[in-house]
């Protein structure tokens, strides 16, 4: 008989559920994106707590009518509590604590950091342990020993803008479309490194791409007319080479031969050829997850609420919602008499 979880994913601009077996077989994910944002260059909070509200239900009832089961048939319910924005955590969080409560269900917290480290564990389920994951997205940039699941070491984050931010940023200064990521990569693969932008290098393992982001503002406003691909590429260029050095020096530094990449910045193709590049280098093993699980999904929120499960037991149902959190938070375990 199969453990059944659902998951539930709303930290940003996706209204995400989904429903996995034993914490690593998919049976369905339904994600409703929200294009609306593309007109402003960025998520306007507000517009997404709303969507989310009006999308919450039909998208939960879509993934379990997919994975045709019915509520009776759940064994958990698992949600993002943190880190996201505060009013769209606000929607999918208390939904998903309701929903346990009023079926007798345990509920799980999942800190979305893990849940796109678990995005590796749904794509490689026999991955060895210790591996390093790089963890890239819009709001994201964190390397991470793995030492097993739900037992991590960080070994460096970004002091100030994500990876994906960056690249963002420059899409919108660069009058691409939001999200700018894929629009800035689509040019980039015309163009030719012909601009030198500083290296965003920093000591350690730690990012930094605000500087990279001002030196492309810099370079706007002295050089009015420019090659949008060649820009593009020594812009991507740049920012890779930041990650995949990092990378480098985490593996020189810990000896763990393993790598994954995860989060919605490990869809970039570019990313994913250096990275096979160094592994060739340096005799790694390297995986990326399907580019459906690197992009926020609710199937890796379910599966590391089952291993937290698991491991910890159910979460309060008192857990609140937090804008920030690093991804080796103790768990707030539910010492309520109701499950």
């Amino acid at each position: 008989m199969s453990f059944l979880t659902l998951g539930i994913e709303t930290s940003c601009d996706e209204t995400a559920a989904s429903v996995v077996a034993d914490g690593r077989e998919i049976r369905s994910s339904i994600i409703a994106s929200q294009f609306v944002h593309s007109q402003f260059g960025g998520v306007v909070p507000e517009l997404a707590s709303r969507a989310h509200i009006r999308l919450i239900v039909p998208i939960v009832r879509t993934a379990l009518e997919v994975a045709s089961i019915s509520l009776r048939d759940l064994n958990l319910v698992a949600a993002t509590n943190a880190p996201g924005l505060l009013g769209a955590l606000l929607v999918g969080l208390p939904f998903a604590k309701s929903l346990a409560w009023a079926n007798k269900l345990p509920f799980v917290g999942v800190n979305h950091l893990e849940g796109h480290l678990f995005a590796t564990f749904l794509q490689y389920p026999d991955i060895g342990v210790p591996f390093i994951c790089l963890v890239v997205s819009g709001g994201h940039t964190e390397l991470i020993q793995v030492r097993e699941k739900c037992r991590y070491r960080v070994l460096g984050e970004t002091l100030d803008d994500a990876c994906g931010e960056a690249f963002d940023k420059a899409a919108k200064m660069l009058g691409l479309p939001y999200p700018g990521g894929m629009f800035v990569e689509e040019h980039a693969r015309q163009g030719r490194r012909a601009v030198k932008f500083p290296s965003p290098q920093i000591a350690g393992l730690d990012f930094s791409f605000s500087g990279l982001k001002t030196s492309l503002l810099y370079y706007l406003r002295d050089h009015r007319e420019f090659d949008l691909a060649d820009v593009c590429h020594s812009f991507q260029e740049t920012l890779v080479d930041a990650l995949v050095s990092k990378v480098a020096l985490a593996v020189d530094e810990t000896g763990v031969k393993r790598v994954a990449v995860t989060g919605g910045v490990a869809v970039n193709t570019r990313l994913r050829e250096r990275m096979q590049e160094l592994a060739g280098q340096q005799s790694l093993e390297v995986f990326f997850p399907d580019r459906s699980l690197c992009t926020d999904n609710a199937a890796m929120i379910a599966a590391c609420g089952h291993a937290r499960f698991e491991r910890f037991g159910p979460s309060s149902l008192a857990l609140p919602a937090f804008a920030r959190q690093p991804i080796d938070t103790e768990p707030q375990m539910n010492t309520d008499e109701h499950r």
